[in-house]
């Protein structure tokens, strides 16, 4: 999930059921938000289907398939940024096949900050007693 000029937030999940997405969804995404989601196939990924059933009444999906790469000025490309990053740091480590989700969490963690501000956050987590 990926916050507008924000933070990023990933989660290993078994499966990409409609349920099981929704749950992690519901957990994290405040009802009021506004959502982009991919529609490249049809309507859309089946795992997002039903949002607007369980309060989501601002779900809007960007069709790749049909040429379609923005939702009027809004876009998903912040995600799709995200895991271009994430994908790029992992190829340096020939693939991942142990700790994946402590790799990604160190992903979502980086994400957007500056070497300096990842050095002061660093110290402050060996710093603590």
């Amino acid at each position: 999930m990926f916050e507008r000029d924000g933070r990023v937030y990933t989660e290993i999940v078994p499966d990409c059921k409609k349920q099981t997405l929704q749950a992690v969804i519901l957990g994290k995404v405040s009802l009021q938000s506004v959502i982009y989601s991919d529609g490249w196939r049809g309507d859309g990924w089946r795992g997002y289907n039903g949002l607007v059933d369980v309060g989501y009444s601002r779900h809007f999906r960007v069709n790749h398939g049909a040429n379609e790469f923005a939702h009027g000025e809004c876009h998903i490309n912040g995600i799709e940024s995200f895991w271009s990053l994430t994908k790029r740091r992992l190829a340096k480590f020939n693939g991942v096949t142990q700790y994946f989700d402590l790799h990604l969490k160190q992903s979502e963690w980086r994400w957007k900050k500056q070497p300096d501000e990842l050095a002061k956050e660093l110290w402050k987590l060996i710093s603590k007693p």
